[in-house]
């Protein structure tokens, strides 16, 4: 790095921000650095900066989902790729680890809360208060991903020790109930996500905003963001309410087996039925018909998680960043 500083004119500090992303680094420095690395065949020696740092260079990404969803639901994995790669501009190395049942939920814990790394990021479909909380409040830097708990469960807590990086997800229910609603449908049931989850309890209440008075529970039906369960739910709907016009569902993996229901039914989509789906995965545009639902930024999210933790590791407060979605208008409704 002396070497480097020397032949672009600048400090060996300058050098190291830019090797780190260039945070304070004028262009023009940046532009110097990266010929000076070039002439000079300069290669980080993460050993040496692990000892100069006293830091391991290695993040925890820890990913609890159930078994069933991992093989189905392609969302985890662009998460994932987007977390290596960002982190790997950083030359940071991710260690996996993948939690989906409660003997895992233990091991994983204790296993983290004695290994040398400097920060963990947290990819939950489960509940992430648990694991992300303890590992926070032992002192490790830690971002979740998540959902906004719905308004009427968030409790804001100035000491809170956790970044998130989540979606606005009870508005982006509401938004494509309004579209459903809007375009003429009238009897507007929902195939929803647990109760248990963030993600699960926002989407709901986000249906509950836009049907109002109309929200019984005989056009609620829960699945568990799997295609089987989706299905069922739709068969389980379609004996309560034969009437139904269109359905909210909290996932699209769930609406692709509501599809395959209200085929098996023979309930045209979206003549008979609308239907939309939320995440905007690659399940949305393979499904027949295509479906419309609501797109979380998955690779944004990705990016701001390993921002946060990079700023966490530095010394910075936990922080809280909320994205909002959008509505994908597809075939389906």
């Amino acid at each position: 790095m002396d070497d480097v500083a020397a032949v672009a004119g600048v400090s060996r500090g300058t050098v190291s921000r830019a090797l780190r992303g260039g945070d304070k680094v004028s262009a023009a420095a940046m532009r110097a650095i990266h010929a000076a690395i070039k002439q000079t065949g300069y290669v980080v020696n993460r050993h040496a900066r692990s000892l100069a740092s006293r830091r391991s260079e290695t993040v925890a990404l820890v990913l609890c989902a159930p078994p069933a969803r991992l093989g189905e639901d392609p969302s985890f994995n662009i998460l994932l790729f987007g977390c290596v790669q960002a982190l790997s501009e950083h030359g940071i190395t991710a260690s996996l680890s993948v939690v989906s049942g409660d003997a895992e939920f233990t091991k994983i814990r204790e296993q983290l809360a004695g290994a040398h790394v400097d920060g963990a990021l947290v990819i939950a479909a489960h509940p992430i208060a648990s694991l992300a909380e303890e590992l926070a409040a032992g002192g490790i830097p830690t971002v979740a991903c998540g959902s906004v708990p719905c308004r009427s469960h968030r409790r804001p807590d100035p000491q809170q020790s956790l970044s998130l990086v989540s979606t606005d997800d009870q508005e982006g229910a509401r938004s494509l109930v309004r579209y459903l609603r809007g375009s003429g449908r009238r009897t507007i049931a929902t195939i929803a996500g647990p109760a248990s989850t963030a993600c699960g309890a926002a989407r709901l209440a986000g249906w509950q905003d836009e049907v109002g008075a109309d929200a019984s529970p005989h056009l609620v039906a829960t699945g568990d963001y799997t295609r089987a369960s989706g299905h069922a739910a739709m068969v389980e709907l379609l004996q309560r309410a034969p009437d139904l016009d269109a359905v909210f569902v909290a996932s699209d993996l769930m609406a692709a087996g509501a599809l395959a229901a209200l085929h098996a039914a023979g309930r045209r989509v979206p003549d008979d039925v609308a239907v939309g789906g939320f995440e905007d995965s690659a399940v949305a545009i393979t499904v027949q018909p295509t479906l419309t639902t609501v797109r979380r930024p998955l690779a944004r999210i990705s990016t701001e998680m390993v921002r946060l933790l990079l700023g966490q590791i530095d010394g910075d407060p936990p922080a809280e960043v909320v994205f909002p979605t959008d509505l994908v208008l597809r075939e389906s409704a």
